[in-house]
């Protein structure tokens, strides 16, 4: 998949594109729908199967002070997008100046004259442009192409959607977001070093932060975890938030994984948490912590089937 983070990227690209337009945050089950119509519109028409993205999401733009809402930072999105088969991803940065274009300068610029879009697929309530006043109809009368994908509901008549999938991770709730998702959501970051407590406890963890990523609900989880470098998925038992034991200023993610005793500072961790066994708790010393520990290993080896 060909990456391309500005209009000059695409300079050399003079194949015509069919376009699927949207920010494609967890490229759920929803999302999947409107690719698909654009995957077998590019076949049927002879061309490129293109990717129009924003970064970073609007909601950080113009909410800078909501709690971090991104279930896919960049490399993961553009993971889950290379996946489903997107041979051109193009990826723009969303500031104010992209803000406040007018849907004219939209459909010339980028569309036209930047991705040489033959057809663009979109969703049903797709706006674009300054104060959104652009609707498909426009790009229509300017000669392109245009396919309208409607929501898509699952079997319990609920829509897919990127709320869905968060209200569910914010409860903790893997089942119903991985169910939306149609894939097993994962948070990654680089392991970072910490202040060594858990090593001394008996339970060295790898640490990371979370950055721009939802947060899920705080608590104990059993997870798979992957090393960088490696194909093996191993696991365990994962902390995810402020340790009030110890007042942890940001929440971040702690791995303790299991028969597994290698440095890994600065290699990137794959954490994909399966069921969440129970929520933070202040103790009142450390023998209660470690008995505790100890009961929330056996139960994740339990629930992983290790």
């Amino acid at each position: 998949m060909d990456i391309c983070s500005s209009l000059k990227d695409l300079a050399e690209n003079t194949e015509p594109l069919v376009v699927a337009i949207g920010n494609f945050d967890g490229v759920h089950r929803g999302h999947q729908a409107l690719l698909q119509q654009a995957k077998d519109t590019a076949k049927s028409k002879n061309a490129k199967f293109g990717v129009l993205t924003f970064e970073p999401h609007p909601k950080t733009l113009f909410r800078p002070e909501d709690r971090p809402t991104r279930i896919t930072p960049p490399e993961v999105k553009h993971w889950r997008l290379q996946e489903f088969g997107v041979e051109v991803l193009v990826s723009l940065p969303f500031d104010w100046d992209f803000a406040s274009q007018s849907a004219e300068e939209f459909i010339k610029v980028i569309l036209q004259d930047g991705m040489h879009a033959k057809h663009v697929v979109v969703g049903d309530d797709f706006r674009f442009g300054q104060m959104r006043k652009g609707a498909p109809a426009d790009i229509e009368q300017a000669g392109i192409g245009v396919s309208i994908v409607e929501k898509v509901q699952g079997e319990d008549g609920q829509i897919f959607s990127s709320s869905r999938v968060r209200t569910a991770l914010r409860a903790g709730d893997l089942k119903t977001a991985n169910a939306v998702l149609g894939w097993e959501w994962e948070m990654r970051g680089e392991v970072m070093k910490g202040d060594q407590r858990g090593r001394e406890l008996g339970y060295p963890t790898a640490n990371m932060h979370l950055g721009d990523t939802i947060h899920p609900a705080y608590g104990v989880y059993a997870a798979m975890v992957q090393v960088e470098g490696e194909e093996q998925w191993r696991g365990a038992a994962i902390n995810i938030g402020i340790r009030p034991m110890f007042e942890v200023p940001t929440a971040h993610v702690e791995s303790f994984i299991f028969d597994f005793d290698e440095e890994i500072y600065g290699k990137t961790l794959r954490v994909k948490p399966v069921e969440r066994l129970r929520s933070e708790a202040k103790f009142n010393s450390l023998d209660a912590l470690i008995a505790q520990m100890d009961k929330d290993c056996e139960k994740a080896h339990e629930v992983l089937g290790l």
